[in-house]
């Protein structure tokens, strides 16, 4: 059988040194990339295997094809390989490695957020996960999905959408807003409603998000009951039309074959290196949820590493997870993926009790050092587990992976990959043709302008200020025609007196360019290629501006740089070196493309124009005091109460002030007073 080619000295060392022990591997090329993220129940045999006799298995074949480029191996322990899965899934979130699978946009999915912690949870859309006590459901494919969610929880509960804080026993408002007289919020801020009456309505929100709708029935009834009772027959209309609203909802959800099961079914396509998963969400026998969530799939990669991929992602950082997943083919690692998730159900389960967000999640690790290995362990991941007051939660909640071979079951997954067929074949569609347009538009660009090569990264440069004041520069990059808004960068113009835009623009691709001479001989890091050199620089003004720009690109030995100016008034094209300008069709890609890269540039700028201008206008005396920061300024503020104050109170009543003391109080004085 054929042997992989041996690694170098340097790695050698490393895997000699790998422990028998269960946790995550990260293969790096020479210049630091991340390649490749991996898992193992022992990294000693797992990594050394790649570089012995040809195994089997999907990973091995497709890290073999890259091993060569291997230069480093660093790993982190896990107490099991459990916890190395959850480890592993928010790695590939956050290095994005070539050869692992990856869900798009994986960073910002939404969530749905009750704010708990609050006295009245409010309940609105998110995309981050804090710990700080409320309770998150999700992630939802896309916005879209939030917000059909959201409003369908909007019309059936009545909740507060406001921001301002409300305190129980506290009026916060003097009126209600419409919102209360429309009846679609119980006014918390006038104290029309209590806080545990309010309490038990977000009850009623959780329920229903949970997919337990029959137990929130069941409960309104019950209330509804009283409530006529009690001779309350307003209050027992509006819980009978709530019960109805809800129990239309339940019947346009309702799956017959699925009578009171909990169940998620993922429908696979897979076409080259992309991929859709359809997801079904089954509570208590209703669909209550349906997404589809695109992938970028390593070629090479089997179907089943796809799915383990997605499911490891996915429910990385879920906020609920059932008893089984049906999945369209057997998978080789199962028997890890169900503790895995078993874990995760539990940590789930635990969390939705105590009332908080997940906080049982291998967040923000940063990677060890080779010479550092850390050993990262969550407790409480055993058979039993315990919540915040020390209760037990019950035992460790079975999750199994399922494989539909016929009924019901089956003909819901042909349904699931179907759907997820199409959605593939629109995103494709639509990719190619934006591709195709974006590529037009690069060609004619290139004609138009006589480049040497299509501009594949351009960088185009503004310039913003008001009378001359908080003078600011902004650089948008964009690449393939698409922006690359995680190397954009702001320069506060330092070395220029009054509006002058010539200068500024000089100052700004001087400290840009001298930032690319800087970092020579840094090839392959990363912040090499966030200053990587364009194929085209823009800059956002006429022949003056231009002029300006190539003497500072020739001052740094630029001279065969493409740069162009994009002047507003006739929207035409200024070349250095070219006395008319080029002026493209108004139907024109190019056009398009360029007019966009300009009006990022000014969006950018002058959204940071605008926060320096509102932080000055905000600023006072005490800003300016020298020697004084922000403590020292709480604590004359404490003491003082104002500026006035200070200017008028004596040298020593100032020195007496916690951390200020004599001599630093004399220069406060003096500075006041001048």
């Amino acid at each position: 059988m054929p042997v992989a080619t041996p690694p170098p000295a340097t790695l050698r060392v490393t895997l000699a040194k790998l422990p028998n022990k269960p946790g995550v591997y990260l293969m790096k090329d020479a210049g630091g990339r991340v390649l490749y993220v991996g898992k193992a129940q022992s990294l000693r045999s797992r990594v050394r295997s790649y570089w012995q006799k040809e195994a089997g298995g999907y990973e091995h074949h497709l890290i073999r094809s890259v091993i060569d480029r291997v230069a480093d191996v660093e790993y982190t322990l896990t107490d099991s390989v459990s916890e190395a899965l959850l480890l592993e899934g928010n790695l590939v979130k956050r290095f994005q490695p070539q050869y692992n699978v990856r869900l798009k946009d994986d960073k910002s999915y939404p969530y749905i957020k009750v704010t708990l912690a609050d006295d009245f949870p409010r309940i609105e859309r998110t995309r981050k996960l804090p710990n700080d006590g409320s309770r998150y459901f999700g992630p939802y494919a896309s916005a879209s999905s939030v917000d059909e969610a959201m409003n369908l929880v909007r019309r059936l509960f009545p909740f507060r959408t406001c921001t301002i804080e409300i305190r129980d026993g506290v009026r916060a408002l003097q009126r209600p807003c419409l919102l209360y007289h429309i009846k679609r919020c119980q006014g918390p801020c006038i104290e029309a409603i209590s806080s545990d009456a309010y309490r038990a309505d977000i009850e009623q929100v959780e329920l229903f998000l949970e997919g337990r709708q029959e137990s929130l029935v069941k409960a309104l009834r019950s209330e509804m009951a009283g409530a006529s009772e009690r001779q309350e027959y307003e209050r027992a209309g509006a819980l009978r039309d709530k019960v109805r609203s809800i129990e239309r909802t339940m019947e346009s959800q309702k799956m017959a074959a699925f009578a009171r099961v909990d169940l998620d079914l993922v429908g696979l396509v897979r076409r080259d290196n992309q991929a859709a998963v359809q997801l079904f969400v089954i509570r208590g026998g209703k669909a209550i949820g349906r997404d589809v969530f695109l992938l970028d799939v390593p070629r090479g990669a089997a179907e089943a590493e796809v799915v383990s991929g997605f499911l490891l992602q996915y429910y990385g950082r879920a906020t609920n997870v059932p008893r089984e997943i049906a999945v369209p083919m057997a998978l080789p690692d199962a028997a890890e993926l169900e503790a895995f998730l078993a874990d995760r159900r539990v940590a789930t389960s635990a969390s939705a009790r105590d009332g908080h967000g997940s906080t049982d999640r291998i967040e923000n690790l940063s990677v060890p050092r080779p010479d550092a290995v850390r050993v990262v362990g969550r407790r409480g991941a055993r058979a039993s587990r315990t919540n915040g007051a020390g209760s037990t939660i019950g035992p460790l909640a079975p999750v199994r992976l399922v494989v539909p071979q016929r009924g019901d079951r089956r003909r819901l997954m042909v349904l699931a990959t179907r759907n997820a067929e199409e959605m593939l074949a629109r995103e494709q569609a639509r990719w190619l043709a934006d591709q195709g347009k974006t590529l037009g538009a690069l060609e004619e660009l290139t004609e138009a302008l006589n480049l040497p090569t299509l501009p594949t990264r351009i960088e185009c440069y503004d310039i913003s200020n008001f009378q001359g004041s908080e003078t600011v520069g902004s650089m948008v990059v964009f690449e393939d025609g698409k922006p690359r808004s995680g190397e954009y960068r702001r320069f506060r113009i330092k070395g220029v007196q009054g509006p002058n835009d010539f200068a500024s623009h000089q100052e700004v691709l001087r400290r840009r360019f001298r930032a690319v001479q800087g970092r020579a001989g840094d090839e392959g890091s990363a912040e090499e290629r966030r200053w990587a050199m364009p194929d085209l620089v823009i800059i956002d003004g006429g022949r003056g501006q231009v002029t300006a720009a190539k003497e500072v690109l020739d001052e740094l030995g630029l001279h065969d740089l493409p740069l162009a100016g994009l002047a507003k008034e006739r929207e035409e094209l200024v070349l250095p070196a070219v006395s008319e300008p080029v002026l493209l069709p108004t139907t024109s890609q190019a056009l398009y493309l360029v007019q966009r890269i300009r009006d990022e540039a000014h969006r950018f700028a002058i959204t940071y124009h605008r926060d320096l201008r509102r932080k000055a206008a905000v600023r006072s005396r005490f800003d300016d005091l020298p020697g004084v920061g922000p403590r020292r300024r709480a604590a004359l503020l404490r003491v003082f109460g104002s500026i006035k104050r200070v200017r008028e109170a004596p040298v020593e009543q100032v020195a007496a002030v916690p951390g200020i003391g004599p001599a630093l109080a004399a220069r406060i004085k003096s500075n006041l007073e001048s």
